[in-house]
């Protein structure tokens, strides 16, 4: 299933979330031209990499926890990039909306980074870096889930268009990081290449932490 759109209305200039997908896409962008020595020195520098955290021994300088927030602006490909702006695009607006621009920035960059301290938890000796928006925007997906529950999700589903609630939309998008991230302590030599544990964190925090952001009222 493909989101195409949603109908809740948006009363407001998402100003936040097109300053957010500008610059994941200029810097996404700029890594293209870059080296292949730089722009991997970069994801590695500002990705979260687990091992660096769990064994200072390795080598990699430690610098703080900056990476826990600058790895949301930072995408692997070209597909991993379109299909977190298209979820902002859809989305995100909305909780804008309803929290105001400030709040949602503070908002958006919380969740992120406690999806970023989950993904670390359960995999703490990976040694590649975690890189995306994916935990961030799924906190944002929580707070739309819980704002906008009976709003229609315009879904692709091959060959139609279908109309879902986005409570069930959203539902079904929450089962699928479950099984995932679930599956991946079941068979831990899997191949994984999704940090599933951030989107999970990623949308706990956003359903815990929603309301303290909201401050406007559906008009």
């Amino acid at each position: 299933m493909i989101p195409i759109r949603d109908t809740a209305p948006c009363n407001s200039t998402p100003y936040v979330t097109w300053g957010i997908m500008a610059v994941c896409i200029s810097i996404f962008i700029i890594m293209q031209v870059l080296p292949d020595a730089s722009a991997i020195n970069i994801l590695h520098q500002y990705g979260m990499v687990p091992l660096r955290y769990s064994n200072p021994q390795v080598g990699w300088a430690f610098d703080g926890y900056f990476s826990f927030i600058s790895n949301l602006f930072l995408h692997a490909s070209w597909t991993h990039l379109l299909v977190n702006i298209w979820f902002l695009w859809i989305f995100a607006d909305n909780v804008e909306d309803r929290m105001g621009r400030l709040p949602f920035l503070a908002f958006y960059l919380l969740c992120g980074g406690i999806a970023t301290a989950l993904q670390f938890y359960f995999v703490p000796t990976l040694a590649v870096p975690v890189v995306g928006a994916s935990g961030a925007i799924a906190g944002v997906l929580a707070a739309y889930f819980f704002l906008y529950p009976l709003e229609r999700v315009v879904v692709f589903f091959p060959p139609i268009l279908v109309h879902v609630p986005a409570i069930t939309f959203l539902g079904l998008w929450v089962l699928f990081q479950v099984d995932h991230a679930t599956t991946s302590i079941i068979a831990p030599d899997a191949t994984v290449d999704v940090a599933w544990w951030a989107h999970l964190g990623g949308f706990a925090a956003g359903a815990l932490l929603f309301r303290l952001f909201v401050i406007k009222t559906p008009e």
